[in-house]
């Protein structure tokens, strides 16, 4: 377990912060197509990984090692939302593992939170791309019933969203995620917060410490919802 010292070290939160505006990405352009023919009834955390396991629904099929779907408390309050799996992920069948994992954690840490513990994480794809590109459209879509499924079973009472990739798709918009943060959004009535991925954070540390204003409305958001009795 990470100290609280530990924790905002690796968050690279300091007394005094100099900003600077992260350089916008391309928009991402998901289809308004309705989903996929394969896109059947998913019910069951069982059917869901089955279905995932040996899903050919894009080409992203023929270069992955192993579909990843998910970690995590599937009762969990928090669901966590990233874009695609890595070269770690795709190799040990687990998201947001290596160096972006371990910023991640203490994100979480910093709220109060642990992986496993009233926390679900997964991605918007189950498949990594080659290379780590950006998840095409087509690819978004096929997968999006999985990540459907999951909301539905878990039924979180927040969702945290990591990066543009997923903010875009989930909320069906191109606006950067620096127009998005800061405020509270919903998906299927369950209240959204979105931040940067951790992934980015590594290369943009002045971004950590916007990325710790969301993840303090996160949890104040969270405590509107969860009243103490």
């Amino acid at each position: 377990m990470l100290s609280q010292d530990d924790v905002f070290t690796e968050l690279g939160i300091g007394p005094v912060w100099r900003l600077r505006e992260a350089a916008p990405a391309a928009p991402l352009s998901i289809p308004r197509s309705p989903l996929p023919a394969h896109a059947s009834p998913l019910t069951t955390w069982d059917a869901l990984a089955e279905a995932v396991a040996h899903c050919t629904a894009c080409k992203l099929h023929q270069t992955r090692t192993q579909g990843v779907l998910g970690v995590g408390d599937r009762n969990a309050d928090w669901l966590i939302i990233g874009e695609a799996p890595g070269a770690d992920e795709d190799a040990q069948g687990e998201p947001f593992v290596g160096q972006a994992g371990k910023l991640l954690d203490a994100m979480l840490a910093a709220i109060g939170l642990q992986r496993g513990n009233n926390v679900y994480i997964t991605n918007v794809l189950k498949s990594r791309p080659p290379g780590n590109r950006d998840p095409a459209p087509d690819e978004i879509a096929a997968c999006r019933p999985y990540l459907l499924a999951q909301i539905e079973l878990i039924q979180p009472k927040l969702i945290l969203v990591l990066g543009r990739i997923a903010a875009q798709s989930l909320l069906d918009t191109q606006e950067t995620v620096g127009r998005l943060r800061g405020r509270v959004h919903a998906f299927q009535n369950v209240p959204l917060v979105v931040t940067y991925h951790p992934a980015y954070l590594l290369r943009s540390l002045p971004d950590k410490a916007r990325a710790w204003e969301d993840l303090c409305l996160a949890r104040r958001t969270y405590a509107s919802l969860t009243p103490e009795s």
